[in-house]
């Protein structure tokens, strides 16, 4: 892992942003509502909301949100770079980061945006992911892509912290990296400016360097395409989850009242002292001595001690199983769950029970449609931080001279499965390639994902294996098999 993934979120919050703002005379455009709306979709996914507690526990429905997302938008995802031997190498650097792309984007969408920072390593690129909240942006253009941005990085040795501001910024055609590096022997500020030789891993890093001729930063900025309804002055992403967090702390309580339902029906029965057997055990507590008693080899919490006299036909012995109103307590959770994935953009049933649900066809389409643009819509800003990421990274493989000179395609295929059924799907294709509406190679570069030629050679296959499987029977494609 590198060390920005390690260190980066503890620096927001021991440094803030006042401190980085007066070290580099910059102004960072995180307003701070959006700074406390970040921190508090991060505890939600975490399982760290405020409402949580020993009788409120967590249905993880922020991250469950976050995760549907990147598998809706990310199932039938086929992207590749093609063209030349420069795209070869850029290729393989992009399929590294893809491997490990759904996990963070998905802590990406929890928490509003995520940036991916290409860097180059031992002849190789590598991409770092960085959560919202743990950049510091600072300026955007007009269509409300990041240009400028500070990282940090940090690391210790013994009681010395060392921090090093990473600031990047696109001016004109020009773009500029500067570092610089602190030391410190506390928590609360940077410390004093010190030469980036200090540190071992920094001492090849150079302190300002401009690039000419660039066209877009070197890093990409992903965010989820809901509005800005927290800061709308700001270009910054926010929470898939934002306009449910009230939702979900709803759920999380009648979870819990759900929860308590059942253990507050649980079978018992409450006997008087006499029917137990005293245990020689003798506890001391502040009234003094107390015996223990004891109860019936059966579960502990199945007998309840009550000082009864069994007078009024009361008995030694009460039987204690009251109705559980469970289905009333589910269907309340479920409405709620249902006005969760309308407010987030999620058809109905992906965290709902279908079962509890009277709607009619025409709402479960239209819920479906209402999934199919949300998706679609991240599917489109993912696909243009992608381009950004593999523009920065075709700029770095220049700069450092990692491949040949040479021009890339790029080519992304989405699906469309979360409106269409795929098995309903693939019966109308295999039904039109049968009517001779539909050809086979087609058919094949849909069903399996191969690109055209794959497609033909997979066909050319099937044709050799059928003529020899024809050849050993002793009849041909035109021969006939005489019944005796």
């Amino acid at each position: 892992m590198n060390i920005i993934q390690i260190i980066k979120g503890a620096i927001k919050k021991m440094l803030g942003k006042s401190t980085i703002e007066t070290q580099l005379n910059i102004d960072i455009a995180v307003s701070s509502k959006m700074e406390a709306k970040i921190r508090e979709w991060g505890n939600i996914y975490e399982n760290k909301a405020p409402w949580l507690n020993e009788n409120v526990k967590s249905l993880e429905l922020g991250s469950s949100i976050a995760s549907e997302f990147v598998r809706f938008t990310m199932s039938e995802i086929k992207t590749e770079i093609t063209g030349s031997a420069r795209a070869n190498f850029l290729q393989e650097q992009y399929e590294k980061m893809l491997r490990n792309l759904a996990d963070n984007l998905e802590k990406g969408n929890a928490r509003g945006g995520l940036v991916f920072k290409p860097y180059a390593k031992n002849g190789q690129i590598f991409v770092d992911f960085i959560q919202q909240g743990d950049f510091y942006p600072i300026s955007f253009d007009d269509t409300g892509k990041i240009i400028s941005i500070v990282f940090a990085t940090q690391k210790t040795e013994g009681n010395c912290i060392y921090t090093r501001l990473e600031y990047h910024r696109l001016e004109g055609t020009d773009y500029y990296i500067s570092n610089t590096a602190y030391k410190s022997n506390n928590n609360a500020s940077l410390g004093k400016e010190i030469n980036l030789s200090e540190v071992p891993e920094w001492k090849d890093i150079e302190k300002e360097v401009r690039i000419e001729n660039v066209e877009k930063p070197l890093f990409a900025y992903y965010k989820p395409p809901t509005a800005n309804n927290v800061d709308t002055k700001s270009p910054l992403g926010i929470s898939v989850f934002a306009k449910a967090t009230n939702l979900i702390k709803d759920a999380d309580e009648q979870y819990g009242r759900i929860v308590w339902e059942y253990e507050g029906s649980e079978k018992a029965v409450y006997a008087s002292i006499e029917a137990l057997k005293p245990k020689r055990e003798v506890i001391k507590d502040e009234e003094g001595k107390r015996v223990k008693w004891e109860t019936p080899k059966l579960k502990d919490r199945l007998f309840k001690a009550l000082d009864l006299d069994g007078k009024n036909g009361e008995g030694f012995f009460q039987d204690y199983s009251p109705e559980i109103r469970d289905e009333a307590f589910w269907r309340g959770l479920n409405k709620i769950l249902e006005r969760i994935e309308f407010n987030v953009g999620l058809a109905y049933g992906t965290l709902s029970e279908p079962s509890f649900s009277d709607k009619t066809a025409t709402e479960i389409k239209t819920s479906k449609q209402r999934s199919y643009v949300t998706v679609s819509r991240m599917q489109e800003n993912l696909q243009n931080a992608l381009e950004d990421l593999i523009y920065a990274i075709d700029t770095l493989t220049t700069l450092y001279g990692l491949a040949p000179a040479g021009t890339y395609q790029t080519s992304f295929e989405w699906g469309d499965s979360v409106l269409t059924d795929t098995q309903v799907e693939q019966t109308m294709q295999l039904q039109e390639v049968g009517q001779g509406l539909r050809s086979k190679l087609k058919y094949i570069m849909w069903r399996y994902g191969l690109t055209e030629k794959q497609a033909q050679e997979e066909l050319d296959l099937i044709q050799q294996e059928k003529m020899s499987n024809q050849e050993a029977f002793g009849f041909t494609a035109n021969s006939e098999i005489e019944e005796e």
